[in-house]
Protein backbone atom coordinates (compact mmCIF):
# COMPACT_ATOMS: atom_id res chain seq x y z
CA UNK A 1 0.00 0.00 0.00
CA UNK A 2 1.16 2.97 -1.24
CA UNK A 3 0.66 6.06 1.56
CA UNK A 4 0.83 9.87 1.76
CA UNK A 5 0.67 11.04 5.46
CA UNK A 6 -0.41 14.26 6.90
CA UNK A 7 -0.14 14.95 10.38
CA UNK A 8 -2.06 18.11 11.70
CA UNK A 9 -2.42 18.45 15.11
CA UNK A 10 -4.63 21.45 15.84
CA UNK A 11 -2.71 23.09 18.87
CA UNK A 12 -4.08 26.31 19.02
CA UNK A 13 -3.66 28.16 22.47
CA UNK A 14 -7.11 28.59 23.55
CA UNK A 15 -8.12 30.47 26.55
CA UNK A 16 -11.55 28.30 27.23
CA UNK A 17 -12.10 26.40 30.26
CA UNK A 18 -13.31 22.12 30.16
CA UNK A 19 -11.77 18.84 30.16
CA UNK A 20 -10.25 18.98 26.53
CA UNK A 21 -9.02 22.08 26.94
CA UNK A 22 -6.00 20.36 29.07
CA UNK A 23 -6.10 17.17 27.29
CA UNK A 24 -2.65 17.15 24.73
CA UNK A 25 -3.34 16.75 20.67
CA UNK A 26 -3.72 13.22 19.20
CA UNK A 27 -0.46 12.46 18.31
CA UNK A 28 -0.51 10.80 14.82
CA UNK A 29 2.70 11.93 13.28
CA UNK A 30 4.91 9.42 15.41
CA UNK A 31 5.49 6.31 13.76
CA UNK A 32 5.29 2.76 15.61
CA UNK A 33 6.17 0.69 12.77
CA UNK A 34 8.36 0.80 9.25
CA UNK A 35 5.62 1.48 7.11
CA UNK A 36 4.41 4.52 9.03
CA UNK A 37 7.97 5.50 9.19
CA UNK A 38 7.92 5.31 5.57
CA UNK A 39 4.69 7.20 5.34
CA UNK A 40 6.06 10.13 7.41
CA UNK A 41 9.00 10.40 5.20
CA UNK A 42 6.61 11.77 2.51
CA UNK A 43 4.14 13.93 4.61
CA UNK A 44 2.76 17.21 3.03
CA UNK A 45 1.06 19.94 4.40
CA UNK A 46 -2.95 19.81 4.75
CA UNK A 47 -4.17 22.87 3.37
CA UNK A 48 -7.37 25.04 5.20
CA UNK A 49 -10.14 25.16 3.14
CA UNK A 50 -11.02 28.07 4.12
CA UNK A 51 -7.83 29.49 2.54
CA UNK A 52 -8.91 28.26 -0.67
CA UNK A 53 -9.85 30.92 -3.62
CA UNK A 54 -12.67 29.20 -5.75
CA UNK A 55 -14.05 30.03 -9.62
CA UNK A 56 -17.16 28.93 -10.79
CA UNK A 57 -18.46 25.56 -9.99
CA UNK A 58 -19.63 22.59 -12.13
CA UNK A 59 -23.35 22.60 -12.70
CA UNK A 60 -24.60 18.86 -13.09
CA UNK A 61 -27.87 17.34 -13.37
CA UNK A 62 -28.27 17.70 -9.49
CA UNK A 63 -27.26 21.38 -10.15
CA UNK A 64 -24.15 22.94 -8.38
CA UNK A 65 -24.37 20.41 -5.49
CA UNK A 66 -24.90 17.06 -4.96
CA UNK A 67 -26.70 15.97 -1.97
CA UNK A 68 -26.47 12.31 -0.82
CA UNK A 69 -26.66 10.34 2.21
CA UNK A 70 -23.97 7.39 3.37
CA UNK A 71 -25.45 4.28 4.56
CA UNK A 72 -25.73 0.33 4.64
CA UNK A 73 -27.77 -2.01 5.43
CA UNK A 74 -28.27 -0.53 8.98
CA UNK A 75 -29.33 2.65 7.79
CA UNK A 76 -28.11 5.82 7.00
CA UNK A 77 -24.48 7.02 8.88
CA UNK A 78 -23.67 10.67 7.00
CA UNK A 79 -25.11 13.68 4.91
CA UNK A 80 -22.73 14.30 2.24
CA UNK A 81 -23.36 17.75 0.40
CA UNK A 82 -20.46 17.67 -2.36
CA UNK A 83 -19.42 20.06 -5.18
CA UNK A 84 -16.43 20.83 -7.88
CA UNK A 85 -14.93 24.08 -8.54
CA UNK A 86 -12.91 25.81 -10.77
CA UNK A 87 -9.64 27.93 -10.34
CA UNK A 88 -10.32 31.59 -9.10
CA UNK A 89 -9.96 32.81 -12.88
CA UNK A 90 -12.60 31.31 -13.85
CA UNK A 91 -15.94 32.48 -14.38
CA UNK A 92 -17.62 28.98 -15.84
CA UNK A 93 -16.58 25.86 -15.32
CA UNK A 94 -17.42 23.83 -18.34
CA UNK A 95 -14.94 20.76 -18.45
CA UNK A 96 -15.58 20.70 -22.26
CA UNK A 97 -14.29 24.23 -22.85
CA UNK A 98 -11.62 24.21 -19.81
CA UNK A 99 -8.07 24.69 -21.10
CA UNK A 100 -5.84 22.02 -21.09
CA UNK A 101 -4.16 21.90 -17.46
CA UNK A 102 -7.41 22.92 -15.86
CA UNK A 103 -7.15 21.54 -11.70
CA UNK A 104 -10.83 20.62 -10.26
CA UNK A 105 -10.86 21.07 -7.06
CA UNK A 106 -13.57 18.62 -5.25
CA UNK A 107 -15.27 19.36 -1.97
CA UNK A 108 -17.33 17.14 0.07
CA UNK A 109 -19.15 18.23 2.88
CA UNK A 110 -19.93 15.95 5.51
CA UNK A 111 -22.12 15.65 9.04
CA UNK A 112 -22.12 12.58 10.41
CA UNK A 113 -25.58 11.08 11.46
CA UNK A 114 -27.56 12.98 8.67
CA UNK A 115 -29.45 12.41 5.49
CA UNK A 116 -31.23 14.62 3.30
CA UNK A 117 -34.98 13.52 3.75
CA UNK A 118 -37.15 16.24 4.86
CA UNK A 119 -38.85 13.85 8.04
CA UNK A 120 -35.09 12.65 9.18
CA UNK A 121 -31.61 13.55 9.65
CA UNK A 122 -31.15 17.00 8.29
CA UNK A 123 -34.63 17.66 7.41
CA UNK A 124 -37.16 18.01 10.20
CA UNK A 125 -37.70 14.97 11.87
CA UNK A 126 -35.63 12.94 14.17
CA UNK A 127 -31.72 11.85 12.51
CA UNK A 128 -31.49 8.94 10.86
CA UNK A 129 -28.47 7.30 13.10
CA UNK A 130 -27.03 8.82 16.41
CA UNK A 131 -23.66 8.89 15.73
CA UNK A 132 -21.04 9.28 18.81
CA UNK A 133 -17.92 8.81 16.95
CA UNK A 134 -16.75 9.45 13.32
CA UNK A 135 -13.71 8.66 12.68
CA UNK A 136 -12.95 8.35 9.14
CA UNK A 137 -13.84 9.95 5.56
CA UNK A 138 -12.31 8.19 2.95
CA UNK A 139 -12.60 7.36 -1.24
CA UNK A 140 -13.17 3.85 -1.89
CA UNK A 141 -12.14 3.98 -5.45
CA UNK A 142 -8.49 5.26 -6.70
CA UNK A 143 -8.55 9.10 -6.97
CA UNK A 144 -7.49 9.53 -10.43
CA UNK A 145 -5.68 12.67 -11.17
CA UNK A 146 -4.70 13.42 -7.44
CA UNK A 147 -2.46 16.49 -8.03
CA UNK A 148 -1.21 16.02 -4.27
CA UNK A 149 -3.25 18.83 -2.76
CA UNK A 150 -5.40 17.64 -0.27
CA UNK A 151 -6.99 19.37 3.03
CA UNK A 152 -9.73 19.56 5.37
CA UNK A 153 -11.44 22.77 6.85
CA UNK A 154 -8.86 23.22 10.45
CA UNK A 155 -11.79 25.83 11.63
CA UNK A 156 -14.67 22.80 11.81
CA UNK A 157 -12.06 20.55 13.33
CA UNK A 158 -11.74 22.88 15.68
CA UNK A 159 -15.46 23.44 16.85
CA UNK A 160 -16.04 19.59 16.52
CA UNK A 161 -13.26 18.08 18.49
CA UNK A 162 -10.71 21.23 19.74
CA UNK A 163 -7.37 21.52 20.41
CA UNK A 164 -6.81 17.80 20.28
CA UNK A 165 -8.24 16.72 16.88
CA UNK A 166 -5.61 15.38 14.68
CA UNK A 167 -6.57 14.87 11.01
CA UNK A 168 -3.72 12.43 8.90
CA UNK A 169 -4.33 11.84 5.28
CA UNK A 170 -3.37 8.93 3.63
CA UNK A 171 -3.44 6.80 0.42
CA UNK A 172 -4.88 3.64 0.60
CA UNK A 173 -4.57 1.67 -2.95
CA UNK A 174 -4.62 5.05 -5.01
CA UNK A 175 -7.34 5.96 -3.12
CA UNK A 176 -7.35 8.85 -0.14
CA UNK A 177 -8.09 8.44 3.37
CA UNK A 178 -8.91 11.17 6.22
CA UNK A 179 -8.24 9.64 9.57
CA UNK A 180 -9.98 11.95 12.26
CA UNK A 181 -8.38 10.96 16.11
CA UNK A 182 -9.48 12.64 18.80
CA UNK A 183 -8.72 10.29 21.74
CA UNK A 184 -10.32 7.59 23.70
CA UNK A 185 -12.66 10.65 25.45
CA UNK A 186 -14.01 13.79 25.60
CA UNK A 187 -15.20 15.59 22.08
CA UNK A 188 -15.38 13.42 19.42
CA UNK A 189 -16.68 14.06 15.14
CA UNK A 190 -20.03 12.85 16.14
CA UNK A 191 -23.72 14.06 15.50
CA UNK A 192 -24.37 16.75 13.20
CA UNK A 193 -20.99 18.19 12.95
CA UNK A 194 -19.92 19.65 9.85
CA UNK A 195 -16.41 18.74 8.64
CA UNK A 196 -15.29 19.86 5.10
CA UNK A 197 -12.78 17.70 2.79
CA UNK A 198 -10.96 18.63 0.22
CA UNK A 199 -8.68 17.26 -3.24
CA UNK A 200 -7.71 18.22 -6.30
CA UNK A 201 -7.32 16.20 -9.84
CA UNK A 202 -6.48 16.96 -13.39
CA UNK A 203 -9.69 15.44 -14.32
CA UNK A 204 -13.13 16.74 -14.19
CA UNK A 205 -16.22 14.47 -12.36
CA UNK A 206 -18.02 12.38 -15.17
CA UNK A 207 -21.16 12.24 -12.82
CA UNK A 208 -21.88 11.23 -9.13
CA UNK A 209 -20.31 7.64 -8.48
CA UNK A 210 -20.65 5.65 -5.21
CA UNK A 211 -17.09 6.12 -4.21
CA UNK A 212 -16.80 7.44 -0.92
CA UNK A 213 -17.40 6.28 2.56
CA UNK A 214 -17.40 6.92 6.74
CA UNK A 215 -16.42 4.91 9.27
CA UNK A 216 -19.54 6.00 12.39
CA UNK A 217 -19.88 3.58 15.25
CA UNK A 218 -17.14 1.71 14.64
CA UNK A 219 -19.32 0.87 11.17
CA UNK A 220 -18.46 1.91 6.94
CA UNK A 221 -21.67 3.34 4.98
CA UNK A 222 -20.81 4.41 1.87
CA UNK A 223 -22.26 6.72 -0.91
CA UNK A 224 -22.02 8.53 -4.04
CA UNK A 225 -20.81 12.09 -5.15
CA UNK A 226 -18.64 13.69 -7.37
CA UNK A 227 -16.24 11.31 -9.09
CA UNK A 228 -13.50 11.84 -11.97
CA UNK A 229 -14.01 10.39 -15.50
CA UNK A 230 -11.36 7.93 -16.95
CA UNK A 231 -8.20 9.40 -17.90
CA UNK A 232 -5.97 6.83 -19.01
CA UNK A 233 -3.33 9.14 -19.40
CA UNK A 234 -3.69 10.98 -15.58
CA UNK A 235 -1.56 10.42 -13.01
CA UNK A 236 -2.89 10.04 -9.21
CA UNK A 237 0.21 11.03 -6.52
CA UNK A 238 -1.29 8.35 -4.00
CA UNK A 239 0.33 6.09 -6.70
CA UNK A 240 3.66 7.84 -7.38
CA UNK A 241 6.63 5.63 -6.33
CA UNK A 242 8.40 5.85 -3.37
CA UNK A 243 11.15 7.83 -2.86
CA UNK A 244 14.53 6.30 -2.16
CA UNK A 245 17.16 7.35 0.35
Amino acid sequence: MNRIAVALPLVLALGACGSDADEPPTDLDVAVSDGEAEALARQIEAGDFFDLQFGAKIAGPQGEEVESALSNAEGNFADMRSFVACPASMKTCDPASAPEGTVYTYVHVVYPGEDNEDDSGSGTGNDSSNVERATVFRMTRPATGFTGAAGYSKDEAMAAIGPKADVVITCDEGALVWTVSAGDGGDQWEQAEPLTFWWQSTVPPAGPASAYAITANYTQATGSGPYPGKAAAATNACEAPNAKG
